[in-house]
């Protein structure tokens, strides 16, 4: 098998971890014979490295079995680091004149010129239809990782690219540029979108983002044309940042998010936030606080999407208060309970592919939408 091949091995599924434990057990009862063998009983030296070899093997085994469980690294490619077989430079994608096939994967900096924050390399996906020429003004999607995490979260976990591809095949090419721009600045961090402690990413995410990709792809105008969703932390972002600037993203999905920007991990907790993302300013934070711009006015143009599994506690429970204000607040808005979901990629992953049909009609990236589908409430 060649490396890329053996890159794209899936490791969730139970065959990979069955094997996978037959493998470990396999090498010790080896190790055990080998040094039986050799030696004809176990020495001190022998012990000690049967228990490490195990103990390792145990580890790794249980690392699997957790990365399974949230469905994160989906392939030894993802584990390795390695970028999707199908990722260029910027330059040679901006370059290229033929229409692929499939969607392109690029990962760039997209700067920090008015923000000053230092983010890391944002990846963008643009369909085969953008390779038009003249290039097309097409809608873009921004969507925004958790912490900790990277932008790389969507193309891995998220399988935001096979999801995207699989739409424009239906539609003929066409499908809106994803764009996943850096919204902490170091795996560690959690700005919660704010211009806070970590830089001013709130900024970042709503000038420097749209400035470049406008600029760099010719896409449609930040507005109805544009829309912003999120996982996790980047869920409560999402729906943070489209209740600000309505003007900019006409349509948001928030997968699995909080309440609202929030320092820890629970909703009622709201003093660690104003305290340590706001300086200590509960007007501030009630400035950025969902339910309160909710309450301060209407959005009729505005479209939202909530996913969350209903074995979420926290995020479901924000779903559960948000809804509802976001329909009174004149919201055109959707939502979908995962039964048994709990704060996984699978949640993440499937609430991206339920929701992008969707927030591409509104947007302008496919056949047009009224009200919510069946299933997603209204």
């Amino acid at each position: 098998m060649s490396v890329h091949g053996i890159a794209e091995v899936d490791i969730t599924t139970n065959s990979f971890l069955g094997a996978g434990a037959i493998v470990a057990l396999i090498v010790v009862l080896g190790l055990v014979f080998v040094l039986r063998t050799r030696v004809g009983r176990f020495s001190r030296l022998g012990r000690t490295l049967v228990v490490l070899v195990t103990t390792v093997l145990v580890l790794l085994g249980a690392g699997a079995g957790v990365n399974a469980h949230f469905d994160y690294f989906r392939t030894l490619g993802d584990v390795m680091g390695l970028p999707p077989s199908d990722e260029v430079e910027l330059a040679a994608l901006l370059a290229r004149t033929d229409r692929p096939a499939q969607g392109v994967v690029t990962t760039t900096v997209l700067p920090g010129r008015k923000s000053g924050f230092a983010a890391r390399p944002g990846t963008i996906y643009v369909p085969p239809a953008w390779f038009a020429r003249p290039r097309p003004e097409l809608p873009v999607v921004v969507l925004l990782h958790g912490t900790p995490g990277t932008p790389q979260d969507w193309l891995d976990g998220g399988q935001a690219a096979a999801t995207a591809d699989a739409y424009a095949a239906a539609h003929g090419g066409a499908a809106p540029i994803l764009v996943m721009p850096d919204v902490n600045g170091a795996i560690d961090a959690d700005s919660e979108c704010v211009d806070g402690p970590v830089g001013k990413v709130e900024t970042y995410l709503t000038a420097d983002v749209p400035a470049f990709v406008e600029q760099v792809f010719h896409t449609a105008s930040p507005g109805r044309g544009w829309a912003v969703a999120g996982l996790s932390e980047g869920g409560s972002c999402s729906l943070m940042l489209a209740l600000r600037h309505p003007d900019l993203f006409g349509t948001f999905g928030d997968y699995a998010g909080l309440a609202g920007p929030r320092a820890g991990d629970t909703n009622d907790d709201t003093a660690s936030a104003v305290a340590q993302l706001f300086g200590g300013s509960a007007q501030a934070f009630a400035a950025h606080e969902p339910s309160s711009l909710l309450a301060a006015r209407r959005f009729p143009g505005l479209g939202g999407w909530f996913e969350v599994g209903d074995a979420d506690a926290e995020p479901y429970a924000a779903t559960q208060r948000l809804v509802p204000e976001a329909r009174r607040a004149g919201i055109t808005t959707c939502e979908v309970v995962v039964p048994g979901g709990g704060h996984t990629f699978d949640v993440f992953s499937r609430a991206f592919a339920d929701s992008l049909p969707w927030m591409a009609g509104r947007i302008g990236a496919g056949p047009p939408v009224t009200g919510c589908p069946p299933g997603a409430g209204s």
